[in-house]
């Protein structure tokens, strides 16, 4: 399809000289990666297609000039984070769970990214030890604190030895049963995922789960599915997430493909986002109702096992509502009228 990459590409002149990009466009990329993050590892460029102008690897992950267009309802923290944070590194959303951010670097950088203004090098600096241990103390001090969510940036970017401490100091808090690990490596680069790392997310004292996204059949490639085998293999359940993106998975068979694809792999369908107000990203974006569409042709398509979530983060730091369509409304007369997955409206309970 292009060229073999032997290095992740970090800036639009590479992604020219590798064929990813024509020249003509360097200008205008330059000043995206100015301002947004741009990395792509050898496993992600080896499964774009270059001679596609609609390529679905391509679109979420090479810059595009749409970047530097924002609209006034985009905002740099779109789903408030800033305002959900009771100390650094933490945001307690949630009665029962935090988000817990050590690291603010990613394998890849997504262009639709709800974070891309916190993320990168440019974005916000590592913990420093201080800021780690205050944040550990907020927990420690939150006994209602039952789920911690590792992200950021992408916890899997973690050297094995750096994750098991964060692990096990995590683990060491009573309260904390549950671990989730929110990570794009498995499929960007999926070398990564050693025994070490896989040895790593285990540890006594609490349960670990994995959520792996990914919004494209395409991505999940040989080593990609050996990758997320080798975590299951070890014990590890995960889930997926996805974002429903324009060009990229708003179809009901690009759905279908994605969400079989999670299930062959023992993942879990979990959440399927629908786009964030983040600034530059509107040309990414599905409607509400295109989503909610698509949720009704995917219930008629695929196995249940296959259904994620529907989704949508309310603006300011509100959390997830579920947006998903309705199969249950209320009768003139009593009872309900329930949709089938063929469209089919049926009187509940039977009218005699």
């Amino acid at each position: 399809m292009n060229k073999a990459v032997s290095t992740t590409l970090r800036t639009p002149r590479q992604l020219v000289s590798n064929g990813l990009a024509p020249a003509a466009t360097l200008p205008d990329l330059e000043k995206v990666a100015a301002r947004y993050a741009v990395a792509l590892t050898p496993e992600v460029a080896a499964l774009i297609d270059p001679a596609d102008p609609a390529d679905p690897i391509a679109r979420q992950y090479l810059p595009d000039a749409r970047e530097l267009d924002s609209l006034p309802v985009e905002n740099a923290d779109p789903i408030g984070d800033h305002a959900r944070s009771p100390v650094e590194g933490i945001v307690h959303r949630y009665p029962d769970r935090v988000l817990f951010k050590p690291v603010h670097v990613c394998a890849v950088y997504c262009r639709f990214c709800f974070r891309r203004e916190m993320v990168g090098p440019n974005g916000d600096s590592a913990l420093t030890p201080e800021v780690y241990a205050a944040a550990l103390g907020y927990i420690r001090l939150h006994p209602e604190i039952w789920e911690v969510i590792l992200t950021g940036g992408d916890p899997l970017m973690l050297s094995p030895r750096r994750l098991k401490e964060v692990m096990a100091d995590l683990a060491a808090i009573d309260h904390v049963k549950i671990i989730r690990v929110h990570s794009r490596v498995p499929m960007a680069d999926p070398a990564r995922v050693t025994p070490e790392m896989v040895a790593a997310l285990r540890v006594p004292g609490a349960s670990t789960w994995v959520a792996v996204h990914a919004n494209h059949a395409r991505e999940f490639s040989e080593a990609a599915r050996a990758a997320c085998a080798r975590i299951v293999d070890a014990g590890i359940p995960m889930v997926s997430q996805s974002v429903l993106l324009a060009g990229v998975n708003d179809t009901a068979p690009a759905l279908e493909a994605l969400m079989r694809a999670f299930v062959e792999c023992r993942i879990k369908p979990y959440y399927l986002h629908h786009g964030d107000l983040a600034p530059g990203t509107a040309h990414l974006r599905a409607t509400l109702d295109e989503g909610r569409q698509l949720m009704r042709e995917l219930r008629g398509r695929v196995s249940g096992l296959c259904q994620p979530a529907f989704v949508l983060d309310i603006p300011g730091g509100f959390g997830k509502a579920p947006v998903g369509p309705d199969y249950l409304a209320p009768d003139s007369e009593a009872g309900y009228r329930v949709t089938d997955f063929c469209g089919g409206v049926h009187a509940y309970p039977p009218r005699p």
